[in-house]
C-alpha cells in the first residue's frame, strides 16, 4: 500500500479545493439564472393572461390592474421595429404597456366611438379633426374613421388609401386612443348592435358631456353616421381648439404615394415660374346641388335638374338659378372667372393651375379662360398618363393632389366657398398668411352684369373689383361670430385663429383694439 507524505496530501488538497469552489460557484450561477428566467417567464405569462383576460372580460380586472376598462384593445397596433424581433408574447405585453403609458394624465376609457364621414375629401378631413376632439373630450377610444363611399363621387377609397394611418395613430398617442377596428366582442358578427345616431350640428362641449357621454355609459359603442359640422366653430375651450389644429396640420398626413406625386406637381409648376391655383368649382355635382345653371344650355340645365332629383338627401329640388346667383350663392362660371382674374391684374402669361375635377361643359366652357390665360395647366397635362393611373376613379385621392398644389401656390383663388376653399384657406393662413383671394361673389355678380350690359366701362369695372377686394386677400382677421347663427359665421378651419396666436384672446396677434366681431 502506497503511503503519501503529509506534504503530498497538503499539495493535493490545495489543488482540489479551488476546483470544488468553482463548481459550487457555477452551480449557484445556474440556479440563479434558472430562477431569474423562471421569474421573467412567470411574470410575462401573468401579464399576458391579464391582458388577454381583460380583452374578453374587462370588468373583472379593472380594479386589480390599475388600468381602466377595455384598455387592452390597443394590443392590435404595431410598434417600432425593434420590438418585432422579440418573441410574440413579450411583444404583445410591451405593446399593451406602451399603449397604456402613452396618454397624458389620468385616462378612463368611457367607450368606443365609430364614425362614418360624409361628403368630399375636405369635408371629411374637417370632420375627422372634430371626431378626434370629441373622443378626447369624452375619453373615448376612436376607431379609425370610415370614409364616404356612397356620395356622388362613389369613391371606394379607405382611410389608409388617402392618409398615413400609422402616422395618424402615433402622432395623437398622447391625446386620444385610436384603434384600427373594434374588438371582436363588439362586432356585428357576434350580434352586437351599436347605437347609431348623428350628433346635433354645431354643438359645443356641454352637449357632448351632458347628452352624449351618458349614452356611452349605457351602450359602450356609438356609431356617428354623419360627421359634418358636428362641432361648433366658437365657444370651445382653447385646448380643444388647438387639438383640432394638431389633427388638421400635423396628424392628417397624406400617404407617401400621394405626397410624392403632389410634391412633383408643385416642383414642375415652380420650375416654370409663379403660378395661381384656381379652384374652379364648376363641376357637375356642384351645379346640380346648387341649382346654378347660368351659362348652361337648356339641355344641360335639365340634365342637372334630373341629377338633383336623383339624390334624395339633396333636399332642395326646385331652385331659381338667377335668384341664387344674385345672392352670391353660385360658383363663378369659367367665363366670369376669366374676367375677374383680368380685372384683378393677373398677367396673361401667369400659370393657372385648375384645381378641380372635370369642368361641366368641357373645353367649350374653358375656351374664354384659356384665351385670356394661355398657360392653363391641369394634372394630366403635367404628368405622364401612367403616373395618374393609380388615382383614376378615386376622386378623394385626386382632390388630395389638388390640395397639395393649392396650399403651395403663389396665389389661391377659389370661385366658390365650399369645403375645399375653406380648408385650403386655413392651411395657407397657418403657413404664414399666404395670399388667398376670397371673392365677394354677390358684389362681383352685380359688377359683371353692369359691365356686360355696357353700364360699367372696363376701367371702371377693374377699379371697382380691385377696390372691393383690398381686404379680402387672406390677411390677419378675427373669426366672425354670429350669435345663434353658426351656419353663417366664419368657419373654424378657414381661420383657426387660436392656433395662430399665443394668448387666449389673440391680442398678441391682432392687438387689443381689434376685438372679436359678434353680430
Amino acid at each position: 500500500m502506497e503511503v503519501r507524505s503529509e506534504s503530498e496530501v497538503h499539495v493535493r488538497s490545495e489543488k482540489v479545493l479551488p476546483l470544488q469552489g468553482q463548481m459550487i460557484q457555477r452551480t449557484r450561477l445556474k440556479v440563479y439564472f434558472v430562477r431569474v428566467c423562471s421569474s421573467i417567464l412567470i411574470w410575462t405569462c401573468l401579464v399576458q393572461l391579464i391582458a388577454v383576460w381583460e380583452l374578453y372580460n374587462p370588468r373583472w380586472f379593472s380594479g386589480f390592474t390599475g388600468y381602466t376598462t377595455k384598455v387592452s384593445v390597443h394590443v392590435e397596433e404595431t410598434l417600432p421595429s425593434p420590438l418585432l424581433l422579440l418573441p410574440p408574447i413579450v411583444t404583445l405585453v410591451s405593446k399593451w404597456r406602451l399603449k397604456n403609458a402613452s396618454l397624458k394624465g389620468n385616462y378612463t376609457n368611457n367607450g368606443f366611438l365609430q364614425v362614418s364621414c360624409n361628403g368630399g375629401l375636405n369635408q371629411m378631413r374637417a370632420a375627422i379633426c372634430d371626431m378626434v376632439t370629441v373622443a378626447r373630450l369624452l375619453n373615448l377610444t376612436l376607431v379609425v374613421p370610415e370614409l364616404d363611399k356612397t356620395s356622388f363621387w362613389a369613391d371606394p377609397s379607405n382611410f389608409d388609401d388617402i392618409f398615413d394611418v400609422r402616422h395618424f395613430i402615433d402622432s395623437l398617442r398622447d391625446e386620444v386612443r385610436i384603434i384600427k377596428r373594434l374588438p371582436k366582442r363588439f362586432s356585428r358578427r357576434y350580434g352586437y348592435q351599436p347605437l347609431e345616431m348623428p350628433p346635433v350640428s354645431w354643438s359645443n362641449e356641454k352637449y357632448y358631456l351632458q347628452q352624449i357621454l351618458p349614452l356611452f355609459k349605457k351602450h359602450q359603442v356609438i356609431h356617428f353616421n354623419r360627421t359634418d359640422t358636428r362641432l361648433a366653430n366658437n365657444g370651445i375651450p382653447l385646448e380643444l381648439q388647438k387639438l383640432r389644429c394638431r389633427v388638421n396640420f400635423q396628424a392628417l398626413k397624406f400617404t407617401p404615394d400621394i405626397e410624392a406625386l403632389g410634391e412633383k406637381l408643385v416642383r414642375l409648376l415652380q420650375e416654370r415660374g409663379p403660378f395661381v391655383a384656381l379652384h374652379l368649382r364648376y363641376e357637375m355635382d356642384m351645379l346640380a346641388f346648387s341649382g346654378c345653371t347660368h351659362g348652361c344650355t337648356e339641355e344641360e340645365a335639365e340634365e342637372l335638374k334630373r341629377l338633383r332629383y336623383a339624390f334624395p338627401w339633396w333636399r332642395e329640388k326646385e331652385i331659381v338659378s338667377e335668384e341664387k346667383r344674385s345672392q352670391g350663392l353660385c360658383p363663378l362660371t369659367p367665363e366670369e372667372a376669366a374676367l375677374i382674374l383680368q380685372a384683378l391684374g393677373f398677367d396673361k402669361d401667369i400659370q393657372i393651375y385648375i384645381a378641380s375635377g372635370d369642368i361641366y361643359g368641357g373645353e367649350r366652357r374653358l375656351a374664354s379662360l384659356r384665351a385670356a390665360f394661355p398657360k392653363i395647366v391641369k394634372k394630366d397635362m403635367l404628368l405622364a398618363p401612367g403616373e395618374l393611373q393609380h388615382f383614376q376613379n378615386h376622386s378623394s385621392q385626386m382632390a388630395a393632389l389638388d390640395f397639395i398644389v393649392s396650399t403651395a401656390s403663389n396665389v389661391f383663388v377659389p370661385t366658390y366657398d365650399g369645403n375645399m376653399a375653406k380648408v385650403v384657406e386655413g392651411h395657407r393662413r397657418y403657413l404664414g398668411f399666404k395670399k388667398t383671394i376670397l371673392l365677394d361673389r354677390k358684389r362681383l355678380v352685380e359688377l359683371l352684369d353692369l359691365h356686360q350690359n355696357g353700364t360699367l366701362s372696363w376701367d371702371e369695372f377693374t377699379a371697382t373689383v380691385r377696390q372691393s377686394h383690398e381686404g379680402r386677400m387672406g390677411q390677419l382677421s378675427r373669426r366672425r361670430v354670429i350669435a345663434d347663427k353658426p351656419k353663417e359665421e366664419d368657419y373654424f378651419y378657414a381661420n383657426p385663429q387660436e392656433c395662430l396666436c399665443e394668448s387666449k384672446t389673440c391680442d398678441d396677434l391682432f392687438g387689443p383694439d381689434n376685438s372679436t366681431a359678434v353680430q
